[in-house]
């Protein structure tokens, strides 16, 4: 019943989304749009997507201290990435259960994955605040308040690297918070504040932070590439194709973050008008780039996911039924 519930829900958000990203805008002339895009730029395009997937494989492997291979870290990458598309979204628990056909232990993979969102979180609030504060009609107090908002997401991400490599500064000082505010010890912050931490520890080290951020640098730079080749598969002049690249990767970015949806079908193509709106671009074009950028991501996370469950020899229920059944899952797989 409860997955029934979820499903539903999921279809009515996605429904809502959707008819927000597209009104006012013919659909017939969103149609005719993608149907006209240059094919070339379109393989470019997914090509691209794939490196992007390659590319994480790369900075998860150097996370997991390099117990796994390349070819299996971009192989369960591959497989994440596709069932994340389910309403679900268990990928980052299946990824955990089949990083340990490698030896990799579940909570080092957990704790990878930790590693990863902040890193993709810091950098994509960074972009954001970029994309804002380059705005051709941002106002100089919005400009300075996008760049004061990423100097203290830095400054932020700073600290936490701090309390990681001296984390008996971090308990103490919660604990002196819990002593003072009851509402911070009801809240029991203590399992999540060893749970963050531990994640950070690999970027303690300075290998290992400068092989994540990297890596992460790149895999960022890849998927505002893939945007901008599908602004060229569709011909758009008149802005700015980068600056339009960082607004609507940053807000699709985010709009993923909404737990209920399926597949973020609704608020992704939402938030690719937005950001259209934001630098003038016309809706059409910009729910046509929304469209097609989201179906070809999809597109591409399906093909290089079921090759990666080929690869591993398993099947899509056999992954889903586990990554339920964790933590014993592990054993299964």
């Amino acid at each position: 019943m409860r997955r029934v519930t979820l499903v539903v829900a999921s279809l009515l958000v996605s429904a809502l989304f959707l008819w927000l990203a597209l009104r006012d805008v013919p659909l017939a002339e969103v149609e005719r749009s993608i149907r006209q895009a240059d094919p070339v730029w379109i393989a470019i395009s997914f090509g691209t997507i794939g490196l992007a997937l390659w590319t994480r494989a790369v900075r998860w492997r150097g996370l997991l201290g390099f117990r796994i291979s390349l070819r299996d870290a971009f192989t369960i990458i591959s497989v994440t990435f596709l069932i994340n598309q389910l309403p679900l979204r268990a990928g980052e628990v299946a990824r955990s259960l089949l990083a340990t056909r490698s030896g990799v232990p579940v909570v080092t993979a957990a704790t990878s994955i930790v590693v990863e969102r902040l890193l993709d979180t810091l950098l994509v609030v960074l972009l954001l605040a970029f994309g804002l504060s380059r705005l051709p009609d941002t106002v100089p107090a919005a400009s300075q308040a996008a760049l004061l908002f990423g100097i203290g997401a830095v400054a932020a991400f700073a600290v936490l690297l701090a309390f990681a490599r001296y984390p008996a500064v971090a308990r103490r000082l919660l604990a002196r918070l819990e002593t003072r505010a009851g509402l911070i010890r009801r809240l029991n912050l203590r399992r999540l504040v060893d749970h963050v931490l531990d994640g950070l520890q690999p970027l303690t080290h300075w290998r290992s932070a400068a092989h994540a951020l990297v890596w992460t640098l790149i895999s960022w730079a890849v998927s505002l590439t893939t945007f901008y080749t599908l602004e060229q598969a569709l011909a758009v002049e008149g802005v700015d194709l980068w600056l339009m690249s960082v607004l609507a990767v940053s807000l699709a970015s985010f709009s993923i973050a909404i737990p209920i949806s399926v597949a973020a079908i609704g608020p992704f193509e939402g938030a690719v008008r937005l950001a259209g709106e934001a630098i003038r671009l016309a809706p059409v074009v910009a729910a046509s780039l929304g469209f097609l950028f989201h179906g070809l991501t999809i597109a591409a996370y399906a093909v290089f996911g079921v090759t990666g469950l080929l690869a591993l020899g398993v099947s899509l229920g056999d992954v889903m039924r586990a990554a339920g059944k964790q933590p014993e899952a592990s054993q299964g797989l």
